[in-house]
């Protein structure tokens, strides 16, 4: 669209644009979550339950009309102040610029509007991420109540970004001196572990910042810096009451899957509503941001809709705890924003195994790290980054293999530990900042050790079960690019010699595809997932 075209429809908002946005927040925090049950298989936190491989051979400009409620809390603390909203009826556009991580589909569903509604200067005919900064004008569809336009948390204090790439975690938990300093915690798949170790296990393997890992373990239970604030919170620290999840390392796997659902599903456009423990429902202001929609979120599925906004009060709640514990969020995440930057592409990369040798495509774009349980979340929105690949074996299952797994692109590897082999293109020493790439499930015997720099189809171990919970040899491979998982079939292409990934209509399915050959995704491994790498490759 031309640029005066967007000029007049700018000017005519001006004109007709009237009001303020309401406030939601009243005077009381209640940090005592409403208690939930559930059931699930046990959890080991840090065993990666990857796949059943079987391979055998708010709006704009809107009048309020506050509602006083008084709402009595658990605690007795003075009510909060719930708000209804009456949205205007001046359709005034929306005047939204485009953030770090957006794609066209994605901000079209958050707002309610087709594509083709959305104009702007910017090219949008492209499949790319949106250049931050981009000014989109969109029609004003949304008529039902929607929370705050005011963001709370930067997505590089969710994601393990390079603003905590050099935090201590032990030296900040040792300094506070609080119950996680002592606190060590039994894992079924390593035995003990101290408390600082499983903090730092946890946001390293997830990819979440630690500091928010310690700040919401100390808002729900002061496990940081004091000790537990009840009996149910010294077994359960994040409040979330299911026997199943019991244990500091389990509750945190829960705390992070729940944000990064809705951290990764506000990225694609799949999560547009929280819904609180009572049913009630409460849409997600659109012009609002991954790392906010994490943490709005997460407590809405232990507060009630009053309890909540008191939580997410810049001012007075869980931000403003954590601003107290860590300093300012929003002046770290601004040395590192944007998270991607504008014209992104991926490097070249090459199919990780050698040529001549077959293997087969058992897994489409699936989650890049453990497994979102359905019984808890329901239908899944986490990102699907990753894809798998399973050799030949003799005997199926998870039965070894001299198949050699190799570097896809040149690298420093950074990690390799725990079945995992992490490889950082950029060489910086860093999987926190460019582009990184994860080989899991690799085999202890024979694997690259830490230090090693790779050049391409360098060897780096053998596939195997190692690592998690899996039920076939196989490769799990991933991209991750400043910390973020970046999914498999999105506006970053994930291509190997000239192969795409497309995903499929549910986790695990899908296909690569180059011209007019398909390779499509099956579990049993069956000939049209077979795979050879061409010697010129």
């Amino acid at each position: 669209m031309h640029r005066i075209s967007v000029l007049l429809i700018i000017f005519s908002w001006i004109l007709s644009a009237c009001g303020s946005s309401p406030s939601i927040w009243g005077i009381a925090q209640t940090p005592t979550p409403a208690l939930s049950s559930s059931t699930s298989p046990l959890i080991d936190p840090f065993a990666v339950q990857d796949d059943p491989v079987s391979f055998p051979t708010s709006t704009p400009p809107a009048e309020a009309e506050e509602t006083v409620t008084p709402a009595p809390t658990p605690d007795g603390a003075s009510p909060v102040i719930e708000a209804t909203y009456t949205p205007s009826l001046d359709a005034a556009p929306f005047l939204y610029y485009a953030q770090s991580g957006d794609m066209l589909p994605a901000i079209a569903k958050r707002f309610g509007v087709e594509e083709s509604e959305i104009t702007s200067d910017a090219d949008l005919t492209k499949t790319t991420l949106i250049d931050p900064g981009a000014l989109l004008v969109i029609p004003n569809r949304i008529n039902e109540p929607a929370t705050p336009n005011i963001q709370i948390m930067p997505d590089a204090e969710i994601v393990f970004s390079v603003t905590a790439a050099d935090f201590d975690v032990e030296a900040f938990v040792k300094e506070q001196g609080g119950y996680l300093a002592s606190f060590r915690d039994y894992l079924g798949s390593t035995g003990w572990i101290e408390g600082h170790a499983a903090i730092k296990r946890l946001a390293i393997e997830n990819s979440i910042n630690p500091r928010m890992i310690l700040g919401l373990l100390e808002y729900e239970s002061r496990w940081v810096s004091g000790q537990p604030i009840d009996l149910l919170h010294t077994d359960f620290p994040m409040g979330f009451n299911d026997y199943h999840y019991k244990g500091m390392s389990v509750q945190m796997v829960w705390a992070i899957n729940t944000m990064s659902i809705a951290y990764y599903g506000w990225r694609a456009g799949t999560i547009t509503h929280l819904e609180f423990p009572d049913g009630s429902k409460l849409r997600l202001d659109p012009r609002l941001n991954a790392g906010t929609v994490a943490i709005q979120y997460l407590f809405s599925r232990l507060y009630s809709q009053a309890q909540w906004a008191q939580i997410i009060n810049p001012d007075s709640g869980f931000p403003a705890m954590y601003t107290e514990m860590f300093g300012d969020p929003w002046a770290r995440a601004d040395e590192v924003n944007p998270l991607f930057p504008p014209a992104l592409t991926q490097p070249a990369l090459t199919l990780p195994f050698e040529p001549n040798v077959q293997w087969n495509l058992t897994g489409g774009p699936h989650n890049g790290w453990g497994q979102i349980n359905p019984s808890i979340y329901g239908q899944s929105h986490s990102v699907y980054s990753a894809i798998d690949f399973a050799p030949p074996t003799k005997k199926g299952g998870c039965d070894n293999t001299d198949t050699w797994v190799v570097a896809a692109a040149p690298g420093l590897v950074v990690r390799s530990e725990n079945g995992a082999v992490m490889v950082d293109l950029d060489g910086d020493g860093y999987e926190q900042t460019g582009w990184n790439l994860l080989y899991m499930h690799m085999a202890a015997k024979g694997r690259v050790p830490v230090g090693t720099w790779l050049e391409l189809n360098d060897r780096i171990g053998h596939a195997s079960c190692e690592g998690g919970v899996s039920t076939g040899t196989h490769l799990h491979f991933a991209r991750k690019y400043n910390g973020e998982w970046v999914t498999a079939d999105g506006p970053i292409p994930f291509i190997m010699d000239g192969w795409r990934v497309v995903a499929g209509d549910a986790p695990y399915k899908g296909k690569l595809v180059r011209g007019d050959e398909e390779v499509i995704a099956d579990l049993l491994g069956q000939s049209w997932s077979s795979i050879i790498r061409d010697e010129n490759e």
